[in-house]
């Protein structure tokens, strides 16, 4: 905490005087003490709970994919479409989108020793996303093997952080789950409503200081959707550690719940057109905003689920993909 600077004015007494130490030293126990407060209260990932990330609006937002049976997007749904449902409680669509709306992105890029021949494509697909980005858009990137951290911090200029991808090089381990979280704390400062986290690895974690339940109990409670791509060995591939055989399933249970989705790229060259499967992606979907007819701040997580009514001219089910939840507010 910054020291205030108190100017300097000539009193006439002692008494004063010593009225003005007594105010200082109060306020340097006061500074202390806000300071001791700030330091405990940091969050250790080796401990229980990890901090929360709280709304501070009643109002909640649900980002909504609809596709077909060939995987294409549903467009021109209205908003009557939609019935949404809270802890199976239909819930009012207060507020409802289908337009494209600026975004703020984070890319969370792997350089662990197991993305060494993936490396070169993965930088392409990285590239593709990049492009395309609108002028009202913002992005930052999280690098990570042994260590996770942020190299570029929120721009509007993507050249910056193909400049940092350009430096990239393989190996290590891989601290996956410390990149999201670095990639959560980043986020907050987005200026963006409409937020996304992409994540470029083969999903393997063997480094990280925090765990998938306290990862996963994170991005519950964070308004980010986290979408992930990566080329993922077969289960069956002989000599495969346990974490890279599981490492797309911890991918796939991350995205999901946030409405994303993990995407897996045959063979390194197609993570490009991956890419810009989730850019279309982010950039052709719905937002529904309810406020929750229940209104006890409890801070317990609330069960979302979204229902699409079927359109005449489509014969086969929708597809649809949605946040799973979110964690009401604290008292």
């Amino acid at each position: 905490m910054k020291r205030r600077a108190f100017a300097c004015f000539r009193f006439v007494g002692c008494t004063a005087a010593v009225f003005v130490l007594l105010l200082s030293l109060a306020l340097a126990q006061t500074s202390a003490q806000s300071k001791s407060r700030t330091a405990t209260s940091a969050p250790d990932p080796q401990q229980g709970p990890v901090a929360t990330f709280r709304a501070h609006t009643d109002l909640v937002l649900i980002p909504v994919t609809v596709t077909d049976a060939l995987n294409r997007f549903v467009l021109g749904l209205r908003k009557e479409d939609f019935h949404l449902f809270e802890d199976g409680v239909e819930q009012s669509v207060a507020n409802f989108s289908g337009e494209d709306a600026p975004l703020s992105i984070g890319m969370l890029f792997d350089e662990s020793g197991s993305m060494s021949y993936k490396l070169h494509n993965s930088r392409d697909a990285a590239a593709q996303l990049l492009n395309t980005l609108s002028k009202e858009d913002e992005a930052f990137l999280v690098e990570f093997s042994d260590l996770a951290k942020v190299s570029v911090k929120f721009t509007g200029r993507t050249d910056d952080i193909r400049s940092a991808l350009k430096d990239a090089q393989s190996g290590g381990l891989t601290a996956m789950l410390d990149a999201i979280d670095a990639g959560l704390v980043e986020m907050k400062k987005a200026k963006n409503a409409r937020k996304a986290i992409v994540i470029v690895s083969d999903g393997g974690d063997n480094r990280s200081h925090y765990t998938a339940d306290q990862i996963e109990s994170l991005v519950r409670e964070a308004d980010v959707q986290i979408y992930a791509m990566g080329v993922f060995e077969p289960a069956f591939s002989l000599g495969l550690p346990p974490e890279e055989i599981s490492g797309p399933r911890l991918l796939s249970e991350i995205a999901t719940q946030t409405g994303g989705r993990a995407f897996a790229a045959a063979l390194p060259a197609d993570m490009p057109s991956v890419a810009n499967r989730i850019a279309v992606e982010l950039r052709n979907q719905y937002v529904l905003g309810y406020y929750p007819r229940n209104k006890v701040r409890d801070a317990k997580y609330r069960t979302v689920e979204v229902h699409v009514s079927q359109p005449p001219f489509l014969g086969a089910p929708l597809k649809v993909h949605w946040r799973h939840g979110y964690y009401a507010p604290a008292k």
